[in-house]
């Protein structure tokens, strides 16, 4: 007698497919788990408010196409997410059907019906970065008369002279710093890839002082929040922004500019490549898939621009940008 594979429901699905596919069978990586975790979050709580279903009592026939193209709605137009955020998210829910196909194919319809949900395109608008100017206003805003004003310093001046992504400054531990003759940061990027920062005689000085201060554990982490636990994204996200709104007093171009831990990281990119650095060296530096990846500061470099537009004059003429007169810019601004 032919036995009949017990079908999993919707919970089993999802734990098995973290535990066994993602965590098991791929080995992804922690950033990649909270990724997907956080996008069957928002999706399980979508679905529960939808249907007046707890999560616990949903089944795959519940996650149809259009509840799937709702949520993607859903996280544009109620949460103000970005295109790339809901493709992440849509990523996410893809992954995951393509893992349903193989362990239930009778419901092979439901499952193509979802997996043909395009991915959003998006523009590709110039990257943020600071000028001198406002990092040093950024740089001089936390208080050195406290003990968070100066983790505070301490975390802006490593995070500008490393570029470390956020979840990198996040999961830094004491034991990733080295200090003495030849300073250096080391974290585990994307994809898993190590990476090894020298770092330079002010930011190592900042950073000796800071350490020294914080006395923690070879494992505990180098930036804490207040009860000594790793900071959040948000965490993150909030001591930037608190230090970017003193900085607006003193420097009110960063008014006109969203600061993120993001833009900080873009910014090192422009110091280096402004400085001479070849972009394969940035895309090491930055821990880049591929150097492809650091050419967007290179479109973003008005300075380098102007540059190259000295170099396209003709013979003989003196390069020049056009300035339109009072009257033309009239006319311009009334179109």
């Amino acid at each position: 007698m032919k036995v009949i594979p017990k079908t999993k429901d919707l919970p089993a699905l999802i734990e098995a497919f973290f535990m066994d596919r993602l965590i098991g069978q791929r080995n992804a990586s922690p950033h990649t788990i909270a990724a997907y975790r956080d996008a069957f979050r928002l999706l399980l709580v979508y679905a529960h408010d939808c249907l007046n279903k707890p999560p616990s009592r949903l089944t795959l026939n519940d996650l149809e196409a259009p509840l799937i193209g709702g949520f993607l709605s859903y996280l544009e137009k109620k949460r103000g997410n970005n295109v790339r955020t809901r493709n992440l998210r849509l990523a996410a829910i893809h992954s995951f059907f393509h893992y349903v196909s193989y362990e239930q194919p009778e419901h092979s319809a439901l499952i193509q019906r979802v997996l043909a949900i395009p991915s959003k395109k998006c523009a590709h608008a110039l990257v943020g970065y600071l000028s001198i100017e406002e990092i040093t206003a950024i740089l001089n805003a936390p208080d050195h008369g406290n003990w968070s004003g100066r983790r505070d310093h301490a975390l802006i001046a490593f995070a500008l002279q490393t570029g470390f992504r956020a979840s990198e400054l996040i999961g830094l531990s004491c034991q990733d710093i080295t200090l003495g003759s030849s300073a250096q940061a080391r974290c585990e990027g994307k994809g898993r890839k190590e990476r090894c920062i020298p770092l330079d005689k002010n930011t190592a000085g900042v950073m000796r002082a800071w350490l020294r201060e914080r006395g923690g554990k070879p494992n505990d982490p180098v930036f804490p929040n207040a009860r000594g636990a790793r900071l959040s994204h948000d965490g993150l996200a909030y001591i930037l922004s608190k230090h970017v709104a003193a900085a607006k007093k003193q420097c009110p171009s960063l008014r006109k500019k969203r600061v993120t831990p993001h833009v900080i990281r873009h910014s090192t990119a422009m110091n280096l490549l402004r400085s001479g650095v070849d972009c394969s060296m940035i895309a090491l530096w930055l821990g880049h898939e591929s150097v492809e990846t650091t050419m967007i500061y290179l479109e973003a470099d008005t300075e380098m621009k102007e540059k190259i537009l000295a170099k396209t004059a003709l013979p003989n003429t003196k390069p020049s940008r056009f300035h339109p007169d009072d009257r033309l810019l009239a006319f311009l601004n009334n179109l």
